[in-house]
């Protein structure tokens, strides 16, 4: 029902309640039964246990888990336990990952109040809030949490912070008055209050409209519970990979048992041998490599003050194409300020970064002594006195407690050199008459050291200039002409074009000894000093960030609850609406389905007055269109889309704990420009996956080629499986580890997004692993058919010719890795901890050949001197011949 659209005799009569005495005992218990208590639900939970053994339902896990009962059956208990070992690692972290996922709702229900006070049969009494039903009524004042929808029935100067449920920006002015609207959004509803927002001024009563899960908070629970998490896009990589390399597992498994039972080996033989390719063709420890590359990222990233909460959040980041921001306190500061000033025609700017009370006056660009303007002064010095707001610091962080609109003042006053305990020396406070929202004004009473009394009043600027019948013009007291009425009007439409919220301040020196007693006979005859413009501005370094990530190609959208109005100006100052971007508001997207969203989002850069059904269909839009959304925010409106999106972000000092749980990732600053390091990172993440990928594939490939051409030679088998084994867990491992620490490159911000569709062996990858393991079976074959043709008695000699030609190979190719181009295209040694990687691997192959008790063990035998030429030799043409391939295309 519409009950904004109704007035207070149709309501009661509505809800059949009694707006005097409440409800009965009877009342209550009846509606509980019917409507249930007023709570939020969370649905059916799913155990512990059940949650942990659905994250080992991904292929790649199957997989694996294979390749460790084929490892076990071979007798190949390390690599068994390790792959096991890794398997439960990724298990527990995915089940921690969703058990604190599901606290989402738990915070969510911490922002209901706990007790409220309700009139239940002619008495107020204070009840838990889930025990409230529809038809109570409620008081709440000043401090309260709202616990329940209602239909406001009494307010005395009422305003309500909704920031979390809307995302406007400053508290709400409340009426009682109905409200006829089309599509009102929530934050336009003035005669309503929602569950969870809070009371930051004045007092009120209002009817409970509706409890629970049919609250407007209950309408973003249910969308948290039924929004898809979505799939990242390096988990659907890895599981294409998976596919891929058991696909090409079990093909050499067959192949391989074809030929040797053709060329007349047993079958059991063949078969052990064609599983111990098959094995060495999955990387068993790529998801470990995978997860330790992140988890350093994530490290990385809490130096650059974001928290990764899932641990594919950076990556996934790192691919985005569409950023959907929050505007207040992301995209600008969430403190109000004062950046203009109008007296008497004159025009005066102010700069400074928000509630920090130091900054310089300016007038037409020249810095102006405040002392040497009266208006100016007055101005200030009155908008301090009329004020209730507080500054606080704190380990030189400046807060506001109070109203931010006073605290707007009261910080412009601050920057002119008045404070208020000088103030006080100064003046005398006799009265006051709070603001009023029927009124739209403040006004106190003050008496000076010379006994003279002044009215001092602010409010809104068209309502104080029409009870004002004097004006400050070259600071001189002057009646108020048609003339200059008009002039003011165009400087109150010139500030609100500039989308700046404007407080009028005005007085009137009253005889002395005058006794006002009311604020009608106060608020009269007023003298206009003057308007002060104020806005939350926008953070400095954003307008930076927004470039690059345009640069990215990267598009940033912002999406506010803010007025079209406000919406615009800061985005146009930001340098995210351009000429050919388009602006939305929340009534035309109510109106349209996702579909005819679709058709129009790509041309949209700023969404204002929106909803939270609002955020999720436009992040839905965006991911039909293909894109891969990040969403931004701090409040629970926020929450949903912050869930559905590709990747959610949620701010860490203004945040909401519902944003946060619902999020990947967790800005510590609060910062948009944070997200553009992000994205860098994430990047570079990717990147470094790519090249290991490469490595560890490439690797992977040169082994079973070697393996494979020696049995289509009738050769005999040029590495037992204990060596290859050595090789998949040490030598591939320790410089695998050393790539994902790779710096990125210098052009890693000047790339478009990847395409969500992109295979892991898109860019030529595929090529470059198949060519360069050809090339490293080539030579590691080669290496060991010289060496048995020298020794033809010594197999076991020729089988440690191949072993240390294949790792040499391997560790000189991965400085190729470094680069999609070649290994020339970068510093070589510009990765400290690959080459200390290589070192160690080279060390640990010497100790296992040269090492006495381990020859048996790896069947290796002491390699002599002369023939370290040849193996360093073959070892190094793959990279070498792929260099001056690239070389010649360079000159080409």
């Amino acid at each position: 029902m519409k009950f904004h659209e109704m007035n207070e005799r149709e309501v009661e009569e509505a809800l059949n309640t009694d707006f005097s005495a409440g409800l009965t005992d009877d009342d209550v218990k009846k509606r509980r039964n019917q409507h249930g208590f007023n709570e939020l639900s969370e649905g059916e939970k799913q155990s512990a246990l059940l949650l942990f053994f659905s994250q080992f339902k991904d292929f790649m896990v199957l997989v694996l888990l294979a390749a460790t009962l084929v490892s076990g059956l071979l007798g190949e208990y390390i690599d068994a336990i390790a792959i096991i070992a890794i398997v439960i690692i990724n298990g527990l972290l995915g089940f921690f990952q969703e058990r604190k996922a599901e606290k989402s709702l738990s915070a969510l229900k911490e922002l209901s109040a706990p007790q409220v006070q309700v009139l239940r049969s002619g008495k107020w009494v204070r009840v838990p809030s889930k025990d409230v039903v529809p038809g109570d009524l409620l008081k709440f004042s000043s401090g309260d949490r709202i616990g329940a929808d209602i239909r406001l029935i009494e307010s005395k100067s009422l305003e309500i912070e909704e920031s979390a449920l809307t995302g406007e920006s400053v508290p709400v002015q409340k009426t009682t008055a109905s409200l006829k609207a089309d599509n009102p959004g929530l934050g336009d509803m003035e005669n309503m209050a929602f569950m969870g927002t809070m009371i930051t001024r004045g007092s009120g009563v209002g009817v409970v409209v509706a409890t629970g899960m049919k609250t407007a908070m209950g309408q973003i629970a249910d969308l948290l519970q039924n929004a898809e998490t979505m799939e990242t896009p390096l988990q659907r990589r890895l599981e294409q990979l998976g596919k891929i390399l058991i696909t090409a597992a079990l093909l050499l498994t067959v192949l391989v048992v074809l030929v040797g039972v053709i060329q007349g080996h047993e079958l059991y033989t063949m078969f052990l041998a064609g599983v111990s390719l098959a094995v060495a063709a999955i990387p068993e420890g790529l998801p470990a490599i995978v997860t330790v590359a992140l988890s350093l990222g994530v490290q990385r990233m809490i130096k650059k003050k974001a928290i990764v909460r899932k641990l594919p959040a950076v990556e996934t980041l790192g691919c985005a194409s569409v950023i959907c921001s929050d505007k207040t306190g992301t995209m600008t500061q969430n403190q109000m300020t004062v950046t203009h000033l109008w007296s008497g025609g004159k025009q005066w700017t102010v700069d400074g970064i928000g509630y920090e009370p130091s900054g310089t006056f300016y007038s037409d660009d020249k810095r102006v002594d405040v002392k040497a303007q009266k208006s100016l002064q007055q101005m200030l010095m009155f908008g301090l006195l009329c004020n209730h707001a507080e500054l606080t610091e704190k380990k030189g962080e400046y807060s506001i407690d109070g109203d931010p609109t006073e605290g707007a003042l009261l910080v412009a006053a601050m920057k002119a050199g008045y404070r208020r305990e000088s103030l006080m020396d100064q003046y005398q406070v006799l009265n006051e008459f709070p603001f009023d929202s029927a009124r739209k004004m403040m006004s106190i009473i003050v008496k000076d050291r010379n006994g003279r009394q002044f009215i001092v009043t602010k409010g809104a600027p068209d309502v104080l200039a029409g009870i004002s019948d004097s004006i400050l013009w070259n600071d001189k007291r002057q009646m108020m002409t048609g003339e200059m009425k008009k002039e003011v009007q165009e400087a109150i439409d010139g500030l609100a074009s500039q989308a700046l919220r404007t407080i009028a301040i005005g007085f009137r020196e009253l005889p002395a000894n005058q006794v006002v007693l009311d604020e009608k006979e106060a608020e009269k005859n007023l003298t206009l000093i003057g308007l002060q413009g104020m806005i939350d501005p926008p953070r400095p370094e954003v307008r930076t960030a927004v470039k690059e990530c345009r640069e990215a190609g990267i598009k940033t959208v912002m999406i506010t609850g803010d007025h079209v109005i406000t919406a615009k100006a800061i985005a146009k100052q930001l340098g995210i609406l351009t000429g050919s971007s388009k602006v939305l508001d929340g009534k035309a997207l109510s109106e349209m389905s996702v579909g005819q969203l679709e058709d129009v989002v790509d041309e949209v850069s700023v969404f204002a007055r929106v909803s939270p059904e609002h955020k999720l269909k436009i992040v839905k839009a965006l991911q039909n269109k293909g894109h891969i959304v990040a969403m931004t925010g701090d409040g629970v409106n926020d929450a949903p889309a912050i869930k559905a999106a590709d990747i959610g972000v949620a701010m860490g000092i203004t945040g909401t704990d519902v944003a946060k749980e619902a999020s990947a990732l967790v800005l510590l600053d609060d910062n948009f420009a944070t997200i553009k390091a992000a994205i860098k990172e994430g990047r570079n993440i990717y990147e470094n996956i790519r090249k290991f990928i490469r490595y560890l594939l490439a690797s992977n490939v040169g082994e079973i080629l070697v393996m494979l051409f020696a049995m289509l030679l009738a050769l005999p088998l040029p590495l037992v499986p204990i060596q290859i084994l050595w090789v998949n867990l040490v030598t591939d491992g320790l410089p695998a580890m050393a790539l994902g620490l790779d710096q990125p490159e210098d052009d890693v911000m000047k790339r478009k997004p990847r395409s969500p569709k992109e295979g892991v062996f898109a860019r030529g990858l595929g090529w470059k692993v198949v060519s360069r393991g050809f090339l490293i079976g080539i030579v590691t074959l080669a290496a060991f058919m010289l060496a048995y043709k020298n020794n033809p008695d010594q197999l076991g000699y020729a089988q440690t010719v191949a072993f240390a030609t294949l790792v040499l190979a391997q560790l000189i190719h991965v400085f190729d890795c470094r680069s999609e181009k070649s290994v020339l295209a970068r510093n070589p040694f510009g990765n400290k901890y690959l080459v200390w990687a290589v070192i160690s691997s080279l060390l640990l192959m010497i100790i296992v050949i040269y090492y006495p008790p381990l020859q048996p063990i790896f069947h290796t035998m002491a390699i002599q001197p002369g023939d370290w030429i040849m193996i360093t030799a073959l070892a190094s043409v793959p990279t070498f011949l792929l260099a001056g391939t690239f070389l010649l295309r360079k000159t080409k």
